[in-house]
């Protein structure tokens, strides 16, 4: 066996591994070589890929062979499958835009239900703050004439009870005669100055001038309670220092009988 080369080619920069021969082809050129031997096999030299033989297909023997007609069949089946696949293309198409207009119907679908589902919501709100407002009108028209008959209660209940004292005054005045207790001064005072109160015509704001007036009424009224409490008072205590006055100079009197002082005997 012959050894191999390693070589390099005349004015190149590659070296190689040759088997035989003593000229090196490059570039379309044959070089003399220059080389030393070596051992094989080469711990450098590429493996080729390995092409396996081709071998020609038998034409049976005695029989001729129609080109023509292979070329034509092999071009009726190459033509066949692209019409396969053209057909394929368009129905996967077809499917594909059958997909997408469903697709577009189901969100205008939505869409309308959406809106549908919302005006619903809104008319429902919108009936129950009618109700709402409604009721909560039903409930101030309640409350006004429940104020309205109690006031008119009241009204009345007052009525009757200053009827009712002023003709107990005027019988107690008629038995008695112009005796009086101090209850019965004290009841026929109040009707006295009983005002009668007539709100049934009166607005909002004509209410609130007669509250405010009755306000300034109560608020006189406790004044001259305020006064007379004071004035009753010092009213007992100058009593007092009179009745203690009297009781002194009485004992200090020479020879005085018994007689009636300060509603009792001495």
């Amino acid at each position: 066996m012959q050894r191999p080369w390693i070589v390099k080619a005349w004015g190149t920069t590659t070296w190689r591994s040759v088997r035989w021969g003593s000229w090196w082809a490059h570039v379309g050129k044959v070089f003399p070589l220059v080389g030393v031997p070596c051992s094989w096999p080469l711990p450098s030299a590429r493996s080729r890929p390995v092409v396996p033989p081709l071998i020609p297909p038998k034409i049976p023997e005695g029989e001729r062979v129609d080109f023509d007609d292979i070329h034509r069949k092999r071009m009726e089946k190459d033509l066949l499958e692209l019409q396969t696949l053209i057909d394929v293309h368009f129905e996967q198409r077809k499917k594909e835009e059958e997909e997408l207009v469903a697709l577009k119907d189901r969100i205008e679908r939505r869409r309308a239900e959406r809106a549908e589902q919302q005006r619903f919501r809104t008319e429902k709100e919108r009936e129950r703050q009618a109700k709402l407002a409604e009721e909560k009108m039903r409930k101030e028209e309640e409350e006004a004439k429940k104020r309205a008959e109690d006031d008119a209660k009241k009204k009345k209940v007052l009525s009757n009870m200053g009827a009712h004292f002023g003709g107990y005054l005027v019988k107690a005045e008629q038995k008695r005669g112009k005796r009086q207790t101090g209850r019965e001064m004290k009841l026929r005072i109040l009707s006295e100055r009983k005002k009668p109160l007539n709100i049934d015509h009166m607005g909002e704001e004509q209410l609130r001038d007669k509250a405010q007036e009755l306000s300034d009424w109560i608020h006189q009224l406790e004044s001259e309670k305020f006064d007379l409490m004071a004035k009753l008072k010092q009213q007992k205590y100058e009593i007092n220092v009179l009745y203690n006055r009297i009781s002194h100079a009485q004992k200090f009197r020479k020879g005085a009988g018994k007689g009636r002082v300060g509603g009792r005997w001495k």
